[in-house]
């Protein structure tokens, strides 16, 4: 089979992977809702491990509930080159973000084992939990339990909306909790992501891969405001501790706070609960969460004080506020020598690519502080993520691929 050829049959794999992955969602018709240890998650793992099955992996889960398929080394006791993502969805997002990572670790592995290679150090596909956030807040988890940056304690006590911890939720779809779950850094040499762009840089200038030189720094807190239910009729607006009143100030003034701190800052308010949640009560509590993230750690730190300083602000008049800091992320360098074998690869094969930094969080930035790890980003249509339109072109997802395989070759050889 010719070069052209196994790009061909690379890409139709690559779609129907897709399309097999996308049908394991909780909203069809609206978008992919694959909440973590959901029904939608148990499917899609089952079609996960088939595929390493498939492609001749030793597979298992941790834990933690992330998925691995490894092909041994020579080398005994040698750490191994992960290649791989996440496969949990936002709410109603799309098909491509985390999944296109996943498949990239399976295709590499199938790679290597269609053209005979025997690794000396070991190659594992990795598939990995709640990298989104949208059951359990904080996101990452599954990159951050298991490097044990949260310990198996806090990764027990946490909890979803409803109350339901993450070991009750495992068991729930037939999961161990009690298989071992942190790995030793030790044990991985390196690590490779595959991400779509999710902005519209590549798509506009017509190049086809991005090498990513670093990840944007990110912190998350969720604010609680408490005041005082009362019925909407009877109580007099003087006489009002409404809760949402307190915390739509709050809301409304992080987009000028961000902006005034410069230097690529953004504020997102991306959840809201309002209790009692009542047509004709006023609210009495109200807890929402704040993403804030930019390029400089000093401007990462700077917009947190000043969104805490706000929150306080908001209390007195029979109104209380806490914020509770749920995640902090430094901006992360990728490996300059990764970076250089993913250059090299794609100028032998013939792709054009350009330096690019992420705005969004990944697991690569996790693995960051504890191996050499490298990203590649690929087109996203229209610069859309997190939504229904979400897509990316297969050929382009190929030939990123291509490019983690011969970069995956020099990893397991030295």
């Amino acid at each position: 089979m010719n070069m052209r050829e196994r790009t061909n049959d690379l890409k139709q794999r690559i779609e129907r992977h897709i399309e097999a992955i996308a049908e394991f969602t909780s909203t069809p018709g609206n978008g992919t809702t694959r909440l973590t240890f959901s029904e939608q998650d148990r499917q899609a793992r089952a079609y996960i491990k088939q595929v390493m099955n498939d492609c001749g992996l030793d597979v298992r889960e941790d834990g933690f509930g992330n998925i691995f398929g490894k092909m041994e080394g020579t080398i005994e006791g040698a750490p191994s080159v992960l290649v791989g993502s996440h496969f949990d969805s936002v709410p109603r997002g799309g098909a491509y973000d985390g999944p296109a990572g996943v498949i990239a670790g399976l295709e590499v592995a199938r790679l290597f084992r269609e053209n005979g290679l025997k690794p000396k150090y070991p190659l594992e596909a990795v598939a990995m939990i709640e990298e989104e956030g949208g059951r359990f807040v904080g996101g990452l988890l599954g990159s951050r339990s298991m490097l044990g940056v949260v310990s198996a304690e806090e990764f027990a006590a946490t909890t979803d909306k409803d109350g339901i911890s993450t070991v009750e939720a495992m068991r729930a779809i037939g999961l161990d909790p009690t298989l071992p779950g942190k790995r030793e850094a030790g044990s991985i040499k390196a690590f490779l992501e595959l991400h779509i762009e999710q902005g519209p840089i590549l798509e506009e200038e017509g190049i086809p891969i991005g090498i990513v030189e670093a990840i944007v720094g990110l912190t998350q807190v969720q604010v609680t405001v408490r005041g005082s239910a009362g019925h909407a009729g009877t109580t007099p607006m003087e006489r009002r501790a409404d809760a949402l009143v307190a915390a739509s100030k709050i809301v409304a003034a992080l987009p000028e706070l961000a902006a005034r701190q410069g230097g690529g800052t953004v504020a997102t308010v991306g959840r809201l609960n309002v209790l009692p949640n009542g047509a004709n009560v006023i609210p009495d509590r109200v807890t929402f969460t704040v993403d804030l993230r930019a390029a400089r750690e000093e401007d990462v730190l700077g917009i947190l004080e000043k969104t805490e300083a706000l929150a306080a602000s908001a209390a007195g008049a029979g109104i209380e506020v806490d914020v509770e800091r749920q995640l902090y992320i430094r901006p992360k360098r990728m490996s300059d020598r990764v970076r250089g074998l993913l250059e090299s690869a794609s100028e032998t094969l013939g792709f054009v690519s350009r330096p690019l930094n992420s705005g969004a969080g990944h697991d690569a930035m996790i693995f960051s502080d504890f191996t050499e790890v490298g990203m590649l980003f690929v087109p996203s249509r229209g610069g859309l993520s997190h939504c229904p339109e979400e897509w990316s072109d297969a050929a382009d997802i190929a030939g990123a691929i291509e490019i983690f395989y011969e970069t995956a070759k020099k990893l397991t050889e030295a």
